[in-house]
């Protein structure tokens, strides 16, 4: 799983290029004026809710539909890798329109594509209004959604380089999910937060385990890895809601679905389920498969990104805390907070 750490790029007046930056017409202008044959930006709207890159909704003169100018700030070659996943899957997975890229930059500013805005709203944001038949409605076609994305196979499991083509495995050999826990466990940061005795739990869990895990070793399908609700887009057409688009795929690497099973089913309660079995049932009927013990494996191998988000070297104190609880959670095997 990718650590979310690099420098930064800069903007376009030559300052350091944030989520939070503003864009101002004229710099939206500059860049878009080639890609729209010089239509004019007539409204940037920073949009909410990216961690890492920064996203602006822009309106042109004389067109209805809105885009979205997206930057890639911390890692330069995402561009490139996501143009290209969406361009793969676009057939059969909804994702954003490629309109036009710039994966190597330009003269003032860092790699940034142009996408078709998407109508729709955050599943979280669905999700916390807590109506169960809509949150049942789209749970089950994210998991056909999901089902859809695990069809596309590659060589072999890993990290993506250029073209799509496998890098190489995040860890070579057996007892990988594991082994990335224990590598985990030794960082100063991670350790600096959690307790020795629980250290020690985790690494036991994480062992005990592992001989479940042994198949996902050749698994080589497509994961999205941050198939959380913030990523997912739903809208309601004609009473149903429906998957408007999967976002930000810069993580995506060649694995097993149950990774990104996991980051959906994270804040699942079994005592009150939410998205259960709607979700589960959709990916099954899209054609996913799951093993008997598939909900605790799934915890197991989400562990280990719980795990890499405790070693990063700043954490605002709440999501610290919402990750400790979860860690906690996952090896008492109750529901989360």
């Amino acid at each position: 799983m990718p650590n979310a750490n690099s420098s930064l790029k800069h903007d376009l007046s030559g300052g350091p290029l944030r989520p939070d930056s503003n864009l101002t017409l004229e710099s939206a202008n500059r860049l878009l004026e080639q890609v729209f044959s010089g239509k004019r930006v007539v409204g940037v709207e920073p949009l909410s809710g990216g961690l890492i890159n920064a996203n602006f909704k822009v309106q042109l003169e004389g067109l209805s539909d809105s885009f979205v100018l997206r930057f890639y700030v911390r890692y330069p070659g995402a561009c490139q890798k996501e143009i290209d996943i969406y361009r793969l899957i676009s057939a059969t997975v909804p994702v954003p329109e490629v309109i036009a890229a710039r994966p190597e930059g330009s003269e003032v500013t860092g790699p940034f594509a142009v996408l078709r805005y998407v109508e729709g709203i955050p599943f979280r944001q669905l999700r916390r209004t807590r109506k169960a038949p809509a949150i049942a409605s789209a749970a089950f076609e994210i998991g056909r959604t999901l089902a859809a994305i695990g069809k596309y196979q590659f060589e072999q499991p890993g990290w993506f380089g250029p073209g799509l083509k496998i890098g190489g495995r995040f860890i070579e050999g057996a007892d990988s999910v594991a082994r990335f826990v224990d590598l985990c466990l030794a960082s100063d940061n991670l350790q600096r937060r959690v307790t020795s005795e629980l250290v020690k739990r985790l690494h036991d869990f994480a062992w005990q385990w592992s001989p479940g895990l042994a198949w996902i070793e050749e698994e080589c399908r497509l994961v999205h890895s941050d198939f959380g609700s913030r990523n997912l887009l739903v809208r309601e057409v004609d009473g149903q809601w429906r998957v408007a688009a999967v976002i930000d795929w810069e993580f995506a690497f060649s694995g097993a679905p149950l990774f990104d099973v996991g980051n959906f089913l994270r804040y699942e309660r079994s005592q009150q389920p939410l998205v259960e079995p709607h979700f589960s049932r959709g990916f099954s009927e899209g054609g996913g498969k799951l093993r008997d013990d598939w909900r605790q494996l799934a915890r197991v191998i989400d562990l280990g990104a719980l795990c890499e988000q405790l070693t990063r070297d700043e954490l605002p104190p709440d999501v610290e805390r919402e990750l400790m609880e979860l860690v906690r959670a996952t090896v008492e095997n109750r529901d989360p907070p």
